[in-house]
């Protein structure tokens, strides 16, 4: 894992000694403490000939003019200040750590002429060049020097006129970080190295952080009557594990929000096997437990006030002599029997056993799964969102707003009797797959059937999860999509509720 670079907060003023970073909006004015750092007005007269207009993440740099203490100056841009929303200072954040190619001090002003900079806002600036500075180097046996994007033992200033107050907010925020790095880490780790038992050690380690964690091996799994989470894995070697994460900071009596995901840790398709093509993608199928994981880091981290579980299902679906066929017939630990007609549709047969074992054990007072369940949604709806299915609006609602604030975006997509329908077999209770069309929602609409009476959400997060598009926040193919988005669904829709 990559060195994080130190980031401290300190008072606006102008830095004397390495780089400055300074913020720009579209009339290319800048603010008192920045034209502090430019005395001569060097910077702004480069603008023309550089053709910089300080569109929203771009820059322009300038060598220090003869006199100064500092190295070198560089504009960055906000665009327009009517267009900044709050996800726009993490961009900042990660535009600036963009820029700061190689130099091993730099300062950010965080100051703009014509508004005024909130310490959250810097708090934000300085979570995103965290986030930017992530990259999964593990297994990389030399390492590039001269790499001009690496941050690892940067030195960073956030110069800022209430250097506490953005300190007291980075101090939450980092938490969030540290979960987003965690979930990347996991999906990034090849599977020859992270299986069902080495993940569940992952989440165990979370102990450290203040959270009790539990994990069920398969002799417990069996006891419990977990058919169709097991019938998954049967043709794998390595053993199977349910881990349960809990995070008790609100009221005794406050039933738990529950945060399920599942994690198949390497995806064949069993004996409905995928092509060889993109295979080597499914160390990645394991998204959905990966986020959990981060969001129960990042809410046990900045100790959250409510009870929250994530319970994740960790397996993987391989092929041997004893892997499921397509035509066996499971028994669910709901007692509902499932013919299995397409090995390759496993996620949500290990949905169904962990749900259904999350309401029996704790009575939740709403239940959120991900998963990366299905190729379909991205035929929906791209890398860009995440497909939301539910059977409650207000949960819903609640987790479109949360989406809508960090940028991890969710579309709601439909479900109901017309759907439910098509998973019904002639041989069992259900089937696993449905006709050919609206695979998504088919999909959704089987783990709908081990959902009692519960508030319940689904995200299909196979878009955004993992390969998704670089963005100023995230270089990794592993992107931590749904850490960000559960701890604020958790801090604004649960806490002190």
């Amino acid at each position: 894992m990559t060195a994080k670079p130190t980031i401290t907060f300190a008072k606006l003023s102008a830095p004397r000694k390495g780089s400055a970073i300074l913020l720009v909006a579209d009339d290319l004015s800048l603010s008192h403490m920045a034209g502090s750092c430019d005395p001569g007005g060097h910077l702004a007269r480069s603008f023309p000939i550089s053709g910089f207009k300080a569109a929203f993440g771009t820059s322009s740099e300038l060598l220090a003019p003869e006199g100064t203490p500092l190295d070198r100056l560089t504009a960055l841009g906000v665009g327009k200040l009517e267009s900044l929303n709050e996800f726009s200072w993490l961009r900042l954040g990660g535009a600036a750590a963009a820029a700061f190619r190689g130099r091993s001090d730099v300062t950010v002003i965080a100051e703009l002429e014509g508004v005024a900079v909130t310490a959250a806002q810097a708090a934000a600036i300085a979570a995103g060049i965290l986030l930017r500075s992530y990259r999964f180097e593990k297994y990389k046996t030399r390492r590039d020097d001269d790499d001009p994007a690496t941050t690892e033992g940067m030195r960073v200033t956030i110069a800022f006129a209430e250097p506490t107050a953005a300190k007291r907010a980075f101090a939450e925020l980092v938490h969030v970080v540290d979960g987003v790095w965690l979930a990347r880490d996991l999906v990034n780790e090849p599977a020859n190295t992270l299986g069902p038992i080495e993940f569940a050690a992952a989440a165990k380690a979370l102990e450290l952080h203040g959270l009790s964690v539990d994990v069920l091996t398969e002799r417990e799994m069996k006891k419990l009557g977990m058919g169709a989470l097991l019938g998954v894995a049967q043709g794998s070697s390595r053993p199977s594990r349910v881990v349960v994460m809990r995070w008790n900071g609100g009221k005794a009596k406050d039933k738990p929000v529950v945060l399920i995901g599942k994690g198949v840790v390497f995806d064949t398709g069993g004996n409905s096997m995928k092509t060889a093509s993109g295979m080597e993608d499914m160390k990645g199928d394991m998204g959905g437990a990966a986020a959990v994981v981060g969001a129960m880091r990042a809410v046990a981290g900045r100790k959250a006030k409510a009870n929250v579980v994530g319970i994740i299902g960790v397996v993987e679906n391989m092929v041997d002599g004893n892997a499921q066929r397509p035509g066996d017939i499971v028994k669910s630990m709901s007692g509902q029997t499932i013919e299995v007609m397409n090995t390759d549709a496993e996620g949500r047969l290990v949905l169904a056993d962990v749900l259904w074992y999350c309401q029996q054990r704790f009575q939740p007072r709403l239940m959120i799964d991900l998963a990366t369940l299905t190729g379909a949604i991205m035929v929906s709806l791209g890398q860009f969102h995440a497909g939301l299915f539910s059977n409650d609006d207000e949960l819903s609602q609640q987790l479109v707003a949360a989406g809508l604030s960090t940028h991890e975006r969710l579309w709601r997509m439909p479900m109901g009797d017309d759907y439910d329908k098509l998973i019904n077999s002639k041989n069992a209770d259900m089937k696993n797959i449905g006709g050919r069309y609206g695979g998504a929602g088919l999909a959704a609409q089987f783990p709908q059937r081990f959902v009692k009476d519960t508030p319940w959400a689904h995200l299909d997060i196979a878009g955004p999860a993992m390969s998704a598009p670089a963005s100023e926040i995230n270089q990794s193919w592993g992107t931590g999509f749904g850490v960000r988005l559960l701890d604020r669904f958790v801090r604004d829709a649960c806490e002190g509720s």
